[in-house]
């Protein structure tokens, strides 16, 4: 079940990241991972590209708070520490 909760937020992390126009390079590689996982199903690609994503999530967030909800925050960080 844990993987496919990082995957759900990858690709929402990947869709905000392109909302907001930054971290293209993170942006690339969470597509990759994504679709890497959807054809072999293995997270380990989700679950250290999805960190990246939440370290420059939190950034964009602490600049301009509204810019990125703690909802998503909450999901990728919940998503991440159950990662067996």
């Amino acid at each position: 079940m844990s993987a496919i909760l990082i995957e759900k937020a990858c690709v929402e992390a990947k869709q905000k990241l392109e909302a907001l126009g930054v971290e293209q390079t993170i942006q690339e590689e969470l597509a990759w991972v994504i679709g890497s996982y959807s054809y072999d199903s293995n997270p380990v690609g989700l679950y250290e590209i999805g960190g990246k994503a939440l370290e420059a999530l939190k950034e964009v967030k602490k600049g301009s708070p509204r810019k990125v909800s703690k909802k998503l925050i909450d999901t990728l960080e919940k998503a991440i520490s159950e990662q067996n």
